[in-house]
């Protein structure tokens, strides 16, 4: 058989070991995936920030020495010369004067930074510079507004050392602070190899490329761009139009997906960027993946082998013990009786099984045969009881309204209220049937609330909202007074007057009786206690101010079961809402028992 016990326990084996196993195969790696990418994001961000701080403090130190430099004296002293064509021993000797205030400055400095000062026909301080018009970092400063220009080498600086290496400048106008009329520059320079030392450490793969960039997608330090063009191309149209100082973006290349995160410095237009490839970047997690799912594969055939010889042990003697429990399903208990396999030992739960079995059998018949009868007269009782806790209650409240109207004269008042309590008693001593129709339930309220609008006059208002398609369903007796007087009497505890509403509708299978009032309303802590109690039991034991509603709600428990469900709205000195719902169709079979 398909379903067999044996195949059964074959697939729970291979479903409980094997499933997980692969779930985890999956879900480990991609838990793994999310969290290196999350890592990484974090990290590189981090370590971008660190970066920033880093070029923020080198670029500001070149800003503020090429500042220095401008208002020197020395300086201005030696661009007025020069501008009004003094004696040549005249500019020479501020030249040399220049020329040492600038050494000083460079000794000074803990980032090895040097200073040159250039006029516009490419007089400097450290040479003559003819071809300065052509050089690219001064075509960068005055054709692109390049205050920082890209790595590169310069001839012209102090000394031959440091001609070699290649440099990242500051430029700045030459202005004469007397006229603010520019006539050169000041070029502050910097070791490209502080900022690539820096660069170097924002790795998270051996294969992570990362960059400094200006807009224009061109590497501002030394160094060739391993990354695919269109990569980058890509990544800076899309971080230029974005509004964000950092980040990261997805782009693919030849079936390659790349994460390329990014920041925005302060300095110029320089954008830095590193990339890395997500094969690269999740190598760790696909490995583990794999090796998972090998192993996924291996326990799936170790488990179906030891599924196989392990379910025959067990399942024989049960076949034949299910055999048996077909007939006592049937309630044929000999028949059960004989198919019994016999219980060798009690060493084992599949023999203590067949042994417990037997012996149910035998108590079974016996439990059927009493508990059914013990059960009918247990709910007859429980319902009986339920049902004389409302008339006392209801006598009482009623007699005092008779009492309290008579105590003011009110003799065709009293005459009234008898008229409507004898309408009522007859309604109430009625023990031919507890189940009656919804529209002598409400004409029993009817004379009810006549009463009550006799005793509270214009303090009091009543309405009655019935549906006439539900006029004729039957319901169980008394389950609507109750409510109504606590309406009433929670109403009048707090204010001078009281509103009831009571409203009777079809909804769908189900009839809805609903009662609210305008009084003080319910706690959460009353709500809550009524919805977790058992209402049968906790109406026959109530006590107090509840008793009402707990009666009600027990009643209609025991006679409608699951097919009767309520619902409570409160508010606090606003009022409440009490609305039972019975399912109509559950309902007329259950009539029809109390009926019989």
């Amino acid at each position: 058989m398909l379903f067999s016990l044996r195949n059964r326990f074959l697939l729970i084996f291979t479903c409980l070991l094997t499933i997980p196993f692969i779930i985890l195969s999956i879900i480990i790696p991609s838990f793994f995936t999310t969290e290196i990418r999350e890592q990484t994001q974090e990290l590189t961000i981090e370590m971008m920030d660190q970066f920033s701080l880093y070029v923020d403090s080198i670029t500001t130190q070149a800003e503020d020495l090429g500042k220095q430099v401008l208002v020197d004296q020395t300086t201005q002293e030696w661009l007025r010369l020069s501008r009004q064509g003094a004696a040549k021993e005249e500019i020479d000797s501020s030249m040399n004067q220049l020329r040492q205030n600038l050494s000083s400055i460079m000794i000074n400095n803990s980032n090895a930074m040097s200073i040159s000062v250039l006029l516009d026909d490419g007089t400097g301080s450290w040479g003559s510079h003819s071809s300065l018009h052509e050089t690219e970092w001064y075509q960068d400063f005055t054709q692109n507004n390049q205050d920082y220009v890209k790595s590169h080498l310069d001839p012209f600086q102090q000394s031959q050392e440091m001609q070699k290496k290649k440099i990242n400048s500051y430029i700045l106008p030459l202005i004469d602070t007397n006229t603010m009329i520019s006539t050169g520059v000041i070029k502050v320079n910097f070791p490209s190899v502080l900022l690539e030392t820096a660069l170097n450490k924002i790795k998270n793969g051996q294969n992570e490329h990362t960059y400094l960039l200006n807009q224009h997608g061109e590497n501002v330090l030394s160094g060739k761009i391993m990354t695919p063009s269109s990569i980058l191309q890509q990544s800076l149209k899309q971080i230029t139009a974005s509004d964000d100082q950092e980040g990261h973006i997805e782009a693919s290349y030849r079936d390659e997906k790349y994460l390329v995160f990014f920041q925005k410095l302060s300095v110029g237009d320089w954008i830095l960027v590193s990339e890395v490839t997500e094969s690269e970047l999740f190598a760790r997690a696909n490995h583990l993946q794999q090796s998972l799912l090998v192993t996924s594969a291996i326990l799936f055939i170790l488990t179906i082998v030891a599924s196989y010889f392990m379910s025959n042990t067990i399942t024989s003697p049960l076949r034949k013990l299910a055999k048996a429990m077909r007939l006592i399903e049937r309630g044929d208990f000999s028949g059960a009786k004989v198919l019994l396999p016999d219980s060798k030992s009690q060493n084992n739960e599949v023999d203590y099984l067949i042994d417990v079995t037997n012996h149910t059998i035998d108590r079974l018949q016996t439990l059927i045969e009493t508990e059914y009868e013990a059960n009918l007269r247990r709910k007859d009782a429980e319902y009986k009881a339920l049902l004389l806790q409302i008339n006392p209650h209801f006598l009482n409240n009623t007699l005092e309204i008779i009492g309290s109207l008579a105590l003011q004269e009110k003799n065709k008042e009293v005459m009234n209220v008898s008229v409507y309590l004898g309408k009522m008693l007859r309604y109430s001593l009625n023990t031919k049937s507890n189940i009656v129709s919804l529209r002598e339930e409400l004409n029993y309220i009817i004379s009810y609330t006549n009463i009550l609008k006799l005793r509270y006059e214009d303090m009091i208002h009543i309405h009655m909202d019935a549906d006439p398609e539900t006029e004729m369903v039957p319901v169980i007796k008394f389950i609507l007074q109750p409510l109504v007087e606590n309406a009433v009497k929670y109403s009048f505890s707090e204010k001078t007057f009281a509103k009831i509403s009571i409203k009777t509708q079809k909804v769908g299978n189900q009839i809805s009786i609903s009662v609210e009032d305008k009084g003080i309303g319910m706690s959460d802590e009353i709500i809550s206690t009524l919805q977790q109690t058992d209402e049968t039991m906790a109406a026959l034991e109530s006590k107090g101010n509840s008793i009402g509603l707990r009666n009600v709600l027990g009643r209609l428990k025991l006679t409608y079961g699951n097919d009767f469900s309520y619902w409570i709205e409160s508010k606090k000195d606003q009022g409440t809402k009490i609305t039972l719902l019975i399912n109509l169709k559950r309902g007329d079979k259950q009539d029809e028992g109390i009926n019989r």
